[in-house]
């Protein structure tokens, strides 16, 4: 329990000039949002001082599988997904301290060559993979095409009509019209040196296009193992208050005291700080001196662990600091239990929060999910065994969680050491307890946005305290459920962001458009799901929490109000992912802030303490937020010149 989402920051770095007006290849993806850190070059430089950057054999230390900026003329910039963690609810904070890097790997070069030659070969641009044979060009067969709705999109005019034919016809004949060898896939022009001419110039004469088909088609490729992983994450914060939920409602209450506590003073501490890592690690990846990643990877986890201290003694106090704001003492003692039992795993969730960037570097996004996909059901028997099996009770719950996190970092480790990561391990060095400032400095904008995000609906679960028990038990379900339906749009609104932000990078603004449409419209399909979910199992969902009729009746009461605005919350997150795709991240940061802190906290606490509404007021403010949010934005992004967004893409590539 307590456990946050999982992150990855966006990491930018722009630099070569292209080799036409805007940088035309997928290999510009994400049109820069910023430029290099220089406090990272700095650092860089200062470790390599006394470092000998050559390898025993007398060999270049850099990957020789990366390929830098220099070597490849299109290449604008590059950016990895962009995960913003959400806590209970995302609030984008605009950051000054955005990650960067300027490097591409094989397997990323390769896949920024899948999607342009699938793009090429969609727009009839170059051969099909597998050349038809005459039964295939057959006139019912070129009917169906012809009718087919991906076909019928893209003809506007009789003329164009007329030329798509020619085009597909001529492809069916097997002519020389596209050159290469019409019996080899793509016809023989499988080569990246090709594609990326053809890129170019279909770019540059406005040939590339898009469908909605295929944007969903790579929305649901790109968003699906994020959704997996964010569940997976999640389920480690559910399974807790479901073992414990079936003890009491004083119980219930605790875990989500103790949970925000924790997420306030602890794991946003980790997360934010280990943010500066994304720029650190990457930079010194992309400069090809692998090492230093594990240098950098050394000094956080230790810098983590001194942090740890003042942590905790504030959750060795926590009985102590809780009475004092809570006014029932029972739940106050069982919440400082709780910190104190988890404490005894934050030195490992600091250095999994560390190994993640340390992975991610390297561009090994997959290893984290493969960790949660052996860690989330061990989690899930221990609250069994340690809550129920064992009859430990209360405590079950948090020695589970503190096993659990002392055993992400050990499988990560195992993934780094046997499957893939170790180049990049140099060794324990006495380095690592120097030069910690551009650490420090780095990592403290990342600590304010993070934190700022938890604090949000972290304040609603402490402002419940004060009505009842009941209404805290309810609050705790109420969180968890919304933040659990949470987890399927926020990971749309990352997979959107990054695809919009790489057709902006590509420089076509139609198609990032087009994609935009897309998102917003599975974010109503998701919200609408989500609406009619939460409607329906009303009175089935709380009792998979807790066994108390009180809490149960609340939160059945609750959860229509919670689905009403759950179609508002899958247009606002989208927005915000259409928004960090722009590189208008600004723009949602500054709503968010405004509608959380200036109109859903007040509305929270006029209704539910002034009115007397109680939890029912406590969730109007967030409803109301949410749905100024989604209006907001959404005129916002009405109204914007996509042009402009690809040209002011290519000014902050020629600024860096």
């Amino acid at each position: 329990m307590g456990i946050p989402q999982d992150t990855t920051n966006t990491n930018t770095r722009p630099h070569a000039e292209s080799s036409g007006p805007f940088g035309t290849s997928f290999r510009s993806q994400l049109g820069s949002f910023s430029a290099s850190s220089p406090l990272a070059e700095a650092a860089i430089a200062r470790d390599l001082e006394g470092d000998n950057v050559y390898d025993d054999n007398g060999e270049d230390d850099s990957d020789s599988s990366t390929v830098r900026p220099s070597e490849l003329s299109m290449t604008d910039a590059y950016s990895r997904p962009s995960i913003v963690n959400p806590g209970f609810r995302s609030a984008v904070i605009p950051s000054s301290s955005v990650p960067e890097h300027g490097y591409l790997t094989k397997k990323e070069l390769a896949a920024v060559c899948d999607e342009e030659r699938s793009l090429l070969r969609d727009n009839l641009l170059i051969p099909p993979k597998h050349p038809r044979g005459e039964s295939e060009s057959s006139f019912s067969s070129r009917l169906g095409r012809k009718l087919s709705i991906a076909a019928l999109r893209k003809f506007r005019s009789t003329s164009d009509e007329e030329s798509a034919i020619a085009a597909e016809d001529a492809l069916s004949e097997n002519t020389a019209l596209l050159g290469g060898d019409p019996t080899q896939p793509y016809g023989g022009e499988d080569t990246p040196k090709i594609i990326n001419k053809k890129w170019e110039e279909a770019v540059l004469s406005g040939k590339i296009h898009t469908t909605w088909q295929r944007e969903a088609k790579v929305l649901g490729k790109y968003s699906g193992p994020l959704i997996l992983t964010f569940l997976l994450q999640y389920s480690l914060n559910v399974a807790s208050i479901f073992t414990v939920g079936h003890i009491g409602k004083v119980e219930l209450g605790a875990v989500s005291l103790a949970s925000m506590t924790a997420n306030i003073t602890g794991y946003a501490v980790y997360q934010g700080l280990a943010t500066s890592l994304d720029t650190l690690c990457a930079q010194a990846y992309g400069s090809g001196h692998k090492k230093l990643v594990g240098l950098q990877l050394q000094r956080m986890i230790y810098f983590l662990w001194v942090i740890t201290i003042p942590i905790g003694v504030i959750w060795l106090s926590g009985t102590a600091i809780l009475s004092a704001i809570v006014p029932e003492k029972e739940t106050a003692r069982l919440a400082g239990l709780y910190l104190k039992i988890l404490l005894t795993g934050a030195p490992g969730y600091a250095a999994f929060e560390s190994g993640k960037r340390f992975v991610q570097a390297q561009g090994m996004f997959s290893a984290t999910l493969y960790v949660l996909l052996i860690c989330a059901p061990i989690n899930a028997l221990l609250n069994w065994l340690f809550v129920w099996h064992f009859d430990w009770g209360f405590v079950g719950a948090p020695i589970a969680v503190a096993v659990t996190e002392n055993l992400l970092p050990l499988c990560l480790l195992s993934y780094v050491y046997f499957i893939d990561g170790r180049d990049c391990w140099g060794g324990f060095e006495w380095r690592a307890l120097k030069n910690w400032g551009p650490m420090i400095k780095l990592a403290l904008p990342g600590l304010i946005m993070v934190l700022a995000e938890f604090l949000a609906f972290e304040i609603l679960t402490l402002s419940a305290s004060w009505i009842g028990t009941t209404e805290l038990a309810a609050q705790s379900v109420l969180s968890t459920v919304t933040a659990l339906t949470f987890q399927i749009p926020f990971p749309i609104s990352i997979a959107a962001s990054t695809r919009i932000a790489n057709l902006i990078g590509a420089t076509l603004s139609p198609a990032a458009k087009t994609a935009a449409k897309v998102a917003l419209c599975v974010a109503c399909v998701v919200g609408v799901l989500n609406v009619t979910l939460l409607s329906t199992l009303r009175n089935y969902i709380p009792a998979l929490f807790t066994n108390n009729e009180e809490v149960i009746d609340v939160v059945a009461a609750l959860l229509p109000l919670c689905a009403a605005f759950q179609l508002f919350d899958a247009l606002a997150t989208n927005c915000n992912g259409i928004l960090r795709g722009l590189g208008r991240q600004e723009v949602g940061g500054y709503v968010n802030l405004f509608a959380y802190y200036v109109i859903a906290m007040p509305i929270s606490f006029g209704t539910g303490f002034g009115l007397k509404w109680g939890l029912h007021g406590l969730w109007t403010g967030p409803a109301i937020a949410l749905g100024i949010v989604a209006s907001i934005e959404g005129w916002f992004i009405y109204n914007t010149s996509w042009d402009r967004a690809v040209e002011e893409a290519r000014k902050r590539n020629a600024m860096g």
